[in-house]
């Protein structure tokens, strides 16, 4: 189907399919300040300007669960005045975004580990996650010191400390163990700037997840670049490893949730 993307963001393209979940890989904000000689936590404070129009986008297209990687446990290699800074940028950003998100009906989580950022940060988190946590329209999920090796290593010590026989154990059991336990697996996952590799993100979710790759750099990431993603994923054909029946559809893996 032959769908065109406008240059006015409004309203949303008529698509035949939306993914349940996104996931995003913000990536490039250092390389945009770069490009113009600013400092790299330039590109990071640009970078959160783009996270609340984003999510209208995607709230506006009923997608129900958006995951956003924005800082991976990778990142404190990183120097110490960036970290510093970016900690700072993610305070920021909850004290000024999160009444905004809340009367706009989005629910707050955070997946990742929480015991390595400041007692401080901990309890905004938290409160943020509090205040929300009745809300209905979007979940976004906050991927702050999040690996995804990490995640697996944690479910695997927390299945052997509640004494489970391995042959009690299989994927909705390890699933169930996940920091994303009752969330569906990401339907697709974009990464920005160009790179073509997953991060540590996800890697057990992202199993049959659909992979959009955009040069795009994230604080130039826009509600026309959110239509673009989608369009190219409302265009895909997902088989889940199975063949396509005749009529074009195809057995989707269970994990207790249904994907588009």
């Amino acid at each position: 189907m032959a769908v065109q993307v406008s240059q006015d963001p409004s309203p949303p393209l008529k698509l035949p399919g939306v993914p349940k979940h996104v996931a995003i890989i913000m990536d490039g904000n250092g390389r945009w300040a770069g490009e113009r000689g600013l400092p790299r936590l330039a590109g990071h404070r640009a970078g959160t300007e783009k996270v609340r129009q984003v999510i209208q986008r995607f709230a506006d297209y009923n997608v129900e669960f958006l995951t956003l990687y924005a800082f991976s446990t990778e990142n404190w290699n990183r120097p110490r005045a960036e970290v510093a800074g970016l900690m700072g940028i993610l305070r920021r950003v909850i004290q000024r975004e999160l009444p905004e998100l809340h009367k706009n009906g989005i629910r707050v989580r955070h997946i990742g580990r929480l015991e390595k950022l400041s007692t401080d940060l901990q309890r905004e988190v938290l409160e943020a996650i509090d205040l929300t946590k009745d809300n209905k329209r979007l979940t976004l999920n906050l991927a702050f010191n999040y690996g995804g090796r990490t995640e697996i290593v944690d479910a695997v010590r927390r299945i052997v400390a509640d004494g489970i026989r391995p042959d009690c154990i299989d994927e909705a059991l390890f699933q169930s163990y996940l920091y994303t336990e009752d969330l569906p697996d990401p339907d697709l996952i974009i990464r920005t700037a160009g790179e073509m590799r997953v991060s540590n993100f996800l890697l057990w979710q992202a199993a049959y997840a659909e992979f959009y790759a955009t040069p795009v750099y994230w604080p130039d990431f826009d509600c026309i670049e959110v239509d673009k993603a989608l369009l190219a994923y409302s265009q895909r054909r997902r088989r889940f490893g199975g063949l396509e029946a005749e009529n074009g559809s195809s057995k989707q893996p269970t994990n207790g949730y249904h994907h588009t």
